[in-house]
């Protein structure tokens, strides 16, 4: 058979038979052939339009894929009309306006065909055809990958669309194919797309990546049905829907998003089961817009890579997440707005850095037989009209259970905060709420704290093993009104005497001085409605605590272990400043020291306490009046509305005032790819606070050292603020060893021979990536050595003293990682 020519070959019995043989060129082959001929190509590169409109079979020769090359000069290279066979074909085209392949009628077959072109698109499916494409490529830098449009329809199985300059798969205008294990990538718009009413995708185990839009983007009343799918390394969101689509997940994984992991509007509506999202930069699950809904059934939400928390739902939209895992983000639910609703039901939200559910702005938030461990925030219902109920909850290990502030009012009933580090319950600034039939117990601070006279309901409550108190009741309220303050009824307390009876009415009454509380690290929020009455009056002053010579505070920072360098720094600063003071003194010019400091380094090395340190150094040299620390980050910084940051800021100053102002993880008020981010707002705040009251407060930034470097490189109005960078270094082996003996010795425990040793060992094994937390991880490695302690003495009739005390190898933990 030679070169450029196409055998035709007859394979039935007809008087037709003269059709076998060999032509010119495609044209005449397929003008000579009729239904159920074979025509075979020989290689080579043919510049013809084909146009297939009999049920014939055209294909390369076997043995010799990709040797047959469709390449006209412009036009459609390849359209087929008819239920055909196209195999082994190499299809190329050049026509802008024009497809590479266009299927119009029948139910072809293409097989193991590729399409390499610079076309409108590389594979087009229209009206009644519905093909089978197997085992297909398509590599068209210059428009859609694969277009099924117009009511095509068709199955798509192992086909890869190698690059696309728009969108990877298109579907449009009453479109419904099926793809089945394929693959899209570099695409510069969408992987997958589909639009317009009566329009519909269905994919099952296909994957989506690199791509420079959404990886699945779903728009005007179009459905979508995805299973076994994987959408990740898109530059946009992971899945968009807009307008009225209508979309389903199943057993589907959206991973490494650089945006919001989905994101749906306009009346969308998104099922999701079995589904994970990890890895996003922004928000999980982002829903906006009244009708708008998504329901998430035994899907799991975690591992965030940004500050916005894993589920936003607001302006009127709705969430419902049935036997869900949220964890690991910086939070994990936020719901505002009026109208907007969640529910959430026998789900798991735990490793939360900041609040695990916050509703705020009128929004409702319904929580059954929910787990929220592990969060600063356990739940924070914030202004007016906001509320909802948490019902059989449990809330575990929280820095605070639950707080209530500024008029909202939720209902929570029989559910336990068991061991918060602050309080159980916080209500403040006119909330309310009613407890009914709540626990706490194991607060180190109060169970419930209730201030500002907010009229509270608590009835059959109880609190055990609260170390400052079961309940804690404020004097009067905002307005002043003697009928404002909880109302207690049947509460109970493992204290003698429980809570304290109300003086007057049914309102509790406790005389004791107003607490700071949680006032610390509560972000501000911006004001109730209008006409609301007066804002909630300012923090209170922090508590007078006699003031220590600086050398004492020296001391305490000489004791520190390790941290030499450290240590230098800060009696450096110390003799500056006092040398500047004897020098005014005499009446001579003092240098001037800026006192603003930028702290480096990895977590754990002991960077706050050297900032409370410093701070009392700085009080006692009468540099500043108080001398005490707040310690905030960027969630109490930045707040969710335009306006509002700049007012929890100057809320954070004017507490720091007279003392430190301590900013952990201050880099993320910087993000690299900052958009529309309000945490610009943070730092301009602070730069003019620092300027106009500049000897008011003393402002302290801390995090890692790389991201600080960057953080202060692109923030030169932060950078000319501060005067010097302390780099607090790793603890080596030995240092973590010292701080296990200190923690032993405090705690009443002994190393028995040879565990000094297997300590050190243990340390000098254990891995130093960016999670490890040095004097944490101290600290965590002998409260683990006490537990395993525990287990082991507990079981003996009759323990001795050394039984008792004696902290051996075996008790050490196994090494993770």
């Amino acid at each position: 058979m030679a070169q450029g020519t196409v055998q035709v070959t007859h394979t039935g019995t007809s008087r037709w038979r003269r059709r076998t043989g060999e032509y010119a060129s495609l044209a005449a082959a397929l003008e000579a052939a009729a239904d159920g001929d074979v025509l075979t190509i020989a290689p080579g590169t043919y510049r013809e339009n084909l146009v297939v409109q009999r049920a014939v079979t055209l294909r390369g020769p076997e043995g010799s894929h990709g040797s047959v090359r469709i390449a006209p000069t412009e036009g459609v290279p390849l359209t087929v009309r008819a239920s055909a066979v196209v195999q082994d074909l190499h299809v190329e085209g050049q026509d802008a306006a024009a497809p590479a392949v266009l299927v119009e009628e029948g139910t072809p077959e293409l097989l193991d065909v590729r399409v390499v072109t610079r076309s409108a698109s590389g594979i087009e499916v229209r009206g009644s055809a519905r093909p089978t494409v197997r085992r297909c490529s398509v590599d068209n830098p210059a428009g859609v990958g694969i277009a099924v449009l117009d009511g095509g329809g068709g199955v798509f199985e192992e086909c890869e669309v190698v690059s696309a300059g728009r969108a990877g798969i298109a579907v449009s205008s009453g479109a419904h194919p099926r793809l089945e294990r394929c693959r899209v990538h570099h695409a510069a718009g969408s992987g997958l797309t589909a639009t317009g009413e009566g329009s519909a995708l269905e994919a099952v185990g296909c994957e989506v990546y690199e791509v420079r839009g959404s990886g699945v983007h779903i728009t005007g009343r179009a459905t979508g049905h995805l299973t076994d799918c994987a959408v990740h390394r898109t530059t946009a969101d992971g899945i968009t829907l807009d307008t009225d689509a209508v979309l389903t997940l199943a057993d589907c994984r959206i991973h490494d998003i650089p945006e919001n992991a989905v994101d749906l509007r306009s009346r969308s509506v998104l099922t999701l089961t079995r589904t994970s999202v990890r890895q996003f930069g922004r928000n999980g699950l982002s829903v906006w817009d009244p009708g708008t809904r998504v329901d998430a059934n035994q899907c799991e939400i975690f591992d965030s890579t940004g500050d916005y928390p894993a589920v936003w739902v607001s302006d009127g939209a709705t969430a419902v997440l049935d036997s869900c895992r949220v964890h690991d983000v910086p939070d994990a639910l936020f719901v505002l707005d009026r109208g907007s609703r969640v529910d959430v039901v026998d789900s798991d939200l735990s490793q939360v850095r900041n609040t695990a559910v916050s509703v705020s702005d009128g929004a409702t938030a319904q929580l059954d037989d929910c787990r929220i461990r592990e969060a600063a925030t356990g739940a924070w219902f914030r202004d007016h009209g906001s509320g909802g109920t948490l019902n059989n909850c449990s809330l575990e290990g929280n820095r605070t259970g639950v707080i209530v502030t500024k008029g909202a009012d939720p209902t929570v009933e029989r559910c336990t905060v068991d061991g918060p580090s602050e309080a159980g319950v916080y209500v403040s600034a006119g909330g309310r709420g009613s407890f009914l039939n709540c626990r706490v117990t194991g607060s180190v601070g109060y169970g419930f704290h209730v201030i500002d006279g907010s009229r509270t309901t608590l009835r059959k409550c109880r609190t055990e093993r609260c170390a400052r108190g079961g309940y804690e009741f404020a004097d009067g309220g905002a307005d002043g009104s003697p009928d404002a303050g909880p109302l207690v009824e049947d509460c109970t307390s493992d204290e003698s005497g429980g809570p304290r009876p109300p003086a007057a009415r049914e309102t509790a009454a406790q005389t004791a001085p107003r607490s700071t509380g949680l006032l610390g690290p509560l972000p501000g929020q911006r004001d109730t409605e209008p006409g609301a009455g007066p804002a909630p009056a300012p923090a209170p002053a922090v508590p007078e605590t006699p003031v220590r010579s600086s050398q004492d505070v020296l001391g305490e920072l000489d004791a520190l272990v390790g941290l030499e360098s450290v240590k230098r720094e800060v009696r450096a600063l110390t003799d500056m400043i006092e040398v500047g003071r004897r020098r005014q003194r005499a009446g001579l010019k003092a240098a001037s020291v800026k006192r603003h400091l930028v702290f480096t380094g990895s977590p754990g090395t002991g960077k706050t306490t050297v900032a409370r340190l410093y701070g009392e150094i700085l009080a006692a040299l009468g540099v500043l009046e108080k001398g005490h620390l707040v310690e905030v980050s960027r969630v109490d910084l930045v707040g969710e509305h335009i306006g509002s940051t700049a007012i929890r800021t100057q809320e954070a100053f004017q507490r720091a005032r007279g003392g430190v102002l301590f900013i952990d993880e201050a880099y993320a008020l910087s993000p690299e790819d900052a958009g529309r981010d309000f945490g610009k707002e943070a730092i301009d705040t602070l730069v003019k606070l620092m300027e106009d009251e500049r000897d008011a407060v003393v402002v302290i930034v801390a995090g890692y050292t790389v991201e600080m470097e960057r953080f202060l490189s692109v923030n030169p109005g932060v950078a000319s603020r501060f005067s010097r960078t302390i780099t607090f270094g790793d603890y080596g082996p030995g240092e973590l060893l010292r701080i296990v003996e200190q923690q032993a010795d405090e705690h009443e425990y002994r190393l028995a021979p040879g565990t000094p040793e297997a300590l050190a060992a243990y340390f000098t094994g254990m891995p130093k990536g960016p999670a490890f937390g040095n004097g944490r991880t101290a600290r965590q490695t002998f409260e683990a050595m006490v537990e395993r302690h525990a287990s082991r003495v507990a079981q003996l009739p009759d323990p001795s003293t050394d039984d008792l005390t004696l902290l051996f190898p075996d008790d050490l933990p196994p090494r993770r990682g």
